[in-house]
């Protein structure tokens, strides 16, 4: 009986260490932490995509130059450029979404989809998410020769990193396209987005936005527009189910494509317009 005690004991411990090793594993392998508190960062997109059954609602807002005329108090009584979405997320890995802009009156149709998730044991070492809209200009028929002059799209590889919990970053490349554009402009602009985040406490954090668009020759044709570079810098105060960014920059069309195809203000020249983003979360 005591050989048989022995036998079994020492036939349990090899299965008793290898249970233990495989919860180790499967706790130290959950996903880590989202990299960012919003699902913007300023003016791109971040890697954030919510639990299935939430529903976001944005509002996004734009004021005008601060050096753009006289008597209107540094832009804030300019014309203001105003965005109102929502999106909602029927899979964890999957938000659906729309919003409708001021400026052009732009309905964008967007979606995003989470392909890898970084872990917390660094076996993936990044988040990889995929974002894209499809935008219809909704100005009055005399705009448009045709109905498909409206369309334009975006798409976008959000490639992002948790380094610690104070700090996160991204790299964005994207692909604009507008269907029609003006002579010796391109219908397609290839840009490479970069920002990050600081935490300087448990709600607050500094956060920094750049984005480079690649296009100066047409067939050795100078362009008729060169688009400047985005620069954005701004503060945000999060909690579970509120973010609210306030930040200055020199973009002013809100949706992405609209920004990075046409966007003629320098941020280093002075043209810099006031901005904030309010996001909001509910579940279901």
């Amino acid at each position: 009986m005591k050989n048989y005690t022995l036998f079994l004991t020492a036939l349990l411990i090899p299965i008793f260490l290898f249970a233990q090793e495989q919860v180790q594993d499967s706790v130290v392998d959950k996903p880590q932490r989202p990299a960012f508190d919003s699902s913007f960062i300023i003016d791109n997109p971040t890697d954030v995509v919510f639990n299935k059954g939430t529903l976001e609602a944005v509002i996004t807002h734009r004021f005008g130059l601060i050096n753009g005329g006289t008597n209107d108090l540094k832009g804030l009584w300019a014309p203001s450029n105003i965005r109102i979405a929502v999106s909602y997320s029927p899979h964890d890995r999957l938000n659906l979404g729309f919003g409708t802009t001021k400026f052009d009156r732009l309905q964008d149709f967007n979606w995003k989809v989470a392909l890898l998730r970084q872990t917390r044991s660094d076996k993936i070492p990044v988040n990889v998410s995929y974002y894209g809209n499809f935008t219809i200009d909704a100005r009055g028929r005399q705009n448009f020769a045709l109905d498909q002059h409206r369309y334009s799209n975006f798409h976008q590889l959000i490639i992002s990193r948790r380094f610690s919990p104070n700090f996160s970053f991204q790299v964005a490349p994207s692909v604009s396209h507008y269907n029609v554009v003006e002579p010796r402009m391109r219908n397609d602009v290839v840009a490479v987005s970069a920002g990050g985040r600081l935490k300087i406490s448990s709600q607050t954090s500094l956060l920094l936005d750049f984005t480079q668009p690649f296009v100066h020759h047409l067939d050795g044709v100078e362009l008729a527009m060169d688009p400047e570079p985005g620069f954005s810098l701004g503060v945000e105060f999060s909690t579970s189910a509120h973010a609210f960014q306030i930040f200055i920059t020199n973009y002013n069309g809100i949706v992405p494509q609209k920004n990075i195809m046409f966007n003629q203000n320098n941020f280093f020249d002075g043209d810099i317009l006031i901005g904030f983003n309010i996001t909001r979360l509910y579940n279901f």
